[in-house]
């Protein structure tokens, strides 16, 4: 009897502890504890969807460059820097790690915009061949290309918003706190440099015939 008066019962024990728990989590939460995951998966989703508008950028290369092959042959040098420049952003190693290790990132960030550049040098050089301008294949994947170059624009805008909202709640008051001793794993994920306006291809009006 003894015994028993002397320990309570380990559900009583742990009552106090609930209660208290119950009791401090609105405050927690007020205090930000959610922030920073919640951050991190919004970052981690724009991520996605930037490599998933650069890959169906990829896949309309082919048959855009053999589209233009069957009229500018002899445009050997552009065809093959478009083809080349593909190669290399694609084989960039990229995963859902890769904004938070800066090289990588940046091995990324340069492939796509080679592949930007090699893509604009080819469709000025379209310009010459009014008998490409006008076949309705290429101007599907002319279309299909403008589309996809306006997709990612919004992608890249998406990303480097939520990268700016978590990279800051990793350095401001008071979610640095749950980041120093709560979330000590949390990284600051890298970002585009590149302006927009060097990423954009030109504006070519592939409706109207030389």
């Amino acid at each position: 009897m003894l015994t028993q008066r002397l320990n309570p019962p380990f559900g009583s024990r742990l009552l106090p502890a609930f209660l208290l728990l119950l009791f401090t989590l609105p405050f927690l939460s007020g205090c930000g504890i959610n922030t920073i995951p919640t951050q991190e998966e919004k970052a981690k989703a724009a991520w996605s969807e930037v490599l998933n508008q650069y890959q169906r950028r990829a896949d309309l290369i082919p048959n855009l460059v053999e589209t233009v092959k069957g009229y500018a042959s002899q445009e050997k040098d552009v065809l093959t820097s478009v083809v080349e420049a593909r190669a290399k952003a694609t084989q960039t190693q990229v995963n859902v790690n890769t904004p938070t290790n800066p090289e990588q990132f940046k091995a990324f960030q340069e492939g796509q915009a080679g592949l930007t550049g090699a893509l604009s040098r080819l469709l000025a050089v379209v310009e010459a061949y009014p008998d490409l301008k006008s076949n309705q294949n290429f101007l599907a994947l002319q279309a299909q290309l403008e589309g996809t170059e306006n997709r990612i624009a919004v992608a890249r805008r998406d990303y480097i918003e939520a990268v700016r909202l978590y990279n800051t709640s990793l350095r401001t008051f008071p979610t640095v706190l749950w980041a120093k001793y709560w979330y000590t794993d949390a990284k600051p994920f890298e970002n585009f440099t590149i302006s927009e306006d060097k990423m954009e291809l030109p504006k070519v009006d592939f409706g109207k015939k030389s």
